[in-house]
């Protein structure tokens, strides 16, 4: 089982900037993939982005073309956490903002492809 705790959202005005941080505990191993997703009022959940990592090497990063140039996801293996800088927020961005874990190494944007899910941060931008 793996645990996934985010933190780090809020509200801010649009053009600020909050990161996102997601905790991961219990069998994560060394090779994974995690991702954020957001779910705003009334809508699917969707795709943000994605980093890997094979065990030797990785990091590999892929974005959504709406967060594109304003997000940044990373991780650090030491601290087993991944984070999400969000910079040039627009009112757009306010949705629950989750992270999702897998083993298996890959691009992964969609929902069913993960097996473990945080509960969910908040995060509201105002105009």
């Amino acid at each position: 089982q793996v645990q996934l705790v985010e933190s780090g959202g809020g509200l801010m005005q649009a053009g600020g900037s909050l990161r996102l941080s997601c905790a991961a505990s219990g069998r994560t191993g060394s090779m994974y993939t995690m991702g954020w997703f957001r779910q705003a009022p009334g809508k699917e959940r969707e795709f943000v982005a994605v980093i890997m990592w094979n065990g030797t090497n990785g990091g590999y990063q892929y974005y959504a073309d709406s967060v594109k140039g304003r997000f940044t996801i990373s991780r650090d293996n030491a601290k087993n956490t991944m984070y999400l800088q969000m910079n040039s927020l627009k009112p757009e961005d306010t949705a629950v903002y989750y992270c999702a874990f897998d083993r298996s190494v890959a691009v992964k944007t969609t929902t069913s492809a993960y097996d473990y899910w945080g509960q969910g941060t908040q995060v509201t931008v105002s105009s």
